[in-house]
């Protein structure tokens, strides 16, 4: 994916397949001003929930 917006919603959708929603998951508008290209995809904060349900998930994924 070229677009960071494709790669931001692309990631959003995989998330929320997996039960896993980060709600300041977007652009890091900053980063488009900044030295480091390709612009930067902002993951945000999340509750410990959260944080728990996507470690499981990616546990999960490489044990495959």
């Amino acid at each position: 994916m070229d677009d960071v917006h494709e790669c931001a919603e692309g990631l959003k959708v995989a998330l929320k397949a997996n039960g896993i929603t980060l709600p300041s998951l977007g652009v890091d508008m900053p980063s488009f001003a900044g030295d480091y290209p390709p612009p930067l995809v902002a993951l945000g904060n999340c509750n410990m929930a959260t944080a728990r349900r996507l470690a499981e998930v990616l546990h999960k994924a490489a044990a495959r």
